[in-house]
């Protein structure tokens, strides 16, 4: 047999408090028990399993005194005696002690017989929250049923929107101690066969002890990011999401003990998508999806524009005479909005690490009483205020807050440029940002795609919300093996 993975009870044993020490660790369970006549040692960790069900499959099998201790020496084939006896649907064999190991500290429930045969107990009960409706992911209408920390309770989520055997969930360990568990989900007859590859092989190459930041490490070390500011991946809390993406060709990546899943490739416009539009009638759904996108272009470009405006009347023409400071401050204009950007980003930052009863109480405070302080001693002035909080309500209409976050720094960018070189550093910045953007392929794929390269068709699907019933074609930027859906 495979699976005699140790010569006796008593090499198990010193095996396994070799590895977890003996009575150093209270969460560590290794029991003696029986199945019926057959001596067996019993290894769990108790906080991953669902102790009740082991009872109930162990109990009815417990040694009978009235056998006599004899007994056990009638057995004469053991890996079939137990498999007569203890036929749990959930078992399994590993092939050598590390595999028995890991399957123990994923949580499952290790047991080894008299001879040393091993089998591991799919007994797993990890703990974790309800999929409750994400925050960042809200919609009017629409489930409310959201990710958790939980790997199967995320698979099974998206498993009941697809019903279909072509969804592969493939799972993997990743980093050398922490031994997180990450599976690649794709439609088989549709993914594009070189994105899955590289996928899989950029999973290979990692070298880390730990993924400990989970989804957020594994997109680092796929896309070696390093300092770029933007997000190479799509990250959704949303099951209904991933399943609309999968269906499309996407692959989607789901991190152990993470609530949101990786979703590949992607584009800048897959991050201004929201699922809200889909939950309106188109009309209203493309009317949404303008809107954002508007607000996209204004956060990057809104506050630039008004202070090349302010600082260069000649460029006013009469009917915008109304723009620029109209009150003396102490401060230059300049130092007005780096000092308000940087406000509002401690703001921000004070937010996350205040408890929600007083953070509402907090921003009040911060944006109304010191705000309206400022101005009226006379350090800010009030046109500056205003169009950073105008700004500030743009960038929160961006649906995925990490490039929201990107847009804010190239909005500074263009800033610090307008100041330097005033017109020419304004589009000077304008035009080495959109280099940028247009010069980023991860996987391979133009990030600025349906815009360069320019592809008509695709481009006014991204902007314009078709009917469900047209909207027949996956995205080219995909791959897929069948770009017609039916």
């Amino acid at each position: 047999m495979s699976n005699k993975i140790f010569a006796s009870l008593d090499e198990a044993k010193d095996f396994l408090y070799g590895k977890f020490g003996k009575d150093e660790s209270f969460d560590i369970c290794i029991k003696d028990l029986h199945v019926r006549d057959l001596p067996i040692l019993c290894v769990y960790i108790s906080g991953l399993v669902d102790g009740a069900t082991i009872t109930v499959q162990l109990t009815p099998l417990l040694y009978d005194v009235s056998h006599g201790v004899d007994s056990k020496q009638e057995i004469k084939d053991e890996a079939e005696y137990f498999n007569n006896h203890f036929n749990f649907y959930g078992k399994s064999e590993p092939k050598d002690k590390n595999e028995f190991l890991l399957g123990v500290l994923s949580g499952q429930v290790g047991i080894i017989t008299q001879s040393g045969y091993g089998y591991v107990l799919e007994l797993r009960s990890y703990p974790g929250r309800q999929p409750d409706e994400p925050d960042n992911e809200k919609v009017i209408r629409g489930s409310r049923d959201g990710f958790a920390e939980n790997i199967m309770l995320n698979t099974a989520l998206i498993r009941r929107r697809i019903r279909d055997p072509q969804l592969r969930f493939e799972l993997h360990k990743i980093s050398t101690l922490g031994q997180t568990d990450v599976a690649i989900a794709y439609m088989k007859d549709i993914v594009n066969t070189k994105h899955l590859k590289w996928i899989k092989k950029r999973l290979k190459e990692i070298q880390h002890d730990g993924l400990t930041m989970s989804d957020k490490s594994l997109e680092e070390w796929l896309f070696k990011q390093r300092f770029h500011p933007l997000p190479f991946v799509r990250y959704s809390e949303r099951p209904d999401i991933v399943a609309a993406h999968l269906l499309e060709g996407h692959i989607a990546i789901i991190v152990d003990t993470s609530p949101s899943v990786i979703i590949v490739p992607i584009s800048m416009f897959h991050l201004l998508q929201h699922a809200e539009e889909y939950r309106q009638a188109p009309f209203i759904g493309t009317g949404i999806r303008l809107l954002r996108y508007t607000a996209a272009i204004l956060t990057l470009t809104l506050l630039p524009i008004w202070y090349l405006l302010a600082t260069h009347e000649e460029y006013l023409p009469k009917a915008l005479e109304f723009i620029g400071s109209k009150e003396k401050s102490t401060l230059p204009l300049f130092l007005q909005i780096i000092i308000a950007h940087l406000g509002l980003e401690y703001l921000r930052i004070a937010a996350i690490h205040t408890p929600t009863p007083l953070s509402t109480a907090m921003g009040l405070v911060a944006g109304i009483i010191i705000g309206q302080i400022a101005i009226d001693v006379g350090l800010f002035s009030p046109e500056v205020v205003l169009y950073t909080a105008v700004t500030a309500i743009f960038s929160f209409s961006i649906p995925t807050y990490e490039l929201s976050s990107a847009m804010k720094y190239f909005q500074f960018f263009i800033i610090i440029a307008t100041a330097v070189a005033g017109v020419s550093g304004f589009f000077i910045s304008l035009f080495l940002i959109f280099s940028y953007l247009c010069a980023l392929k991860p996987m391979q794929v133009p990030y600025m795609w349906p815009l360069v390269p320019f592809f008509p068709k695709a481009f006014t699907r991204v902007f314009i919300r078709f009917p469900m019933a047209d909207d027949a074609i996956r995205p080219y930027l995909v791959g897929a093996k069948q770009r017609k859906r039916a």
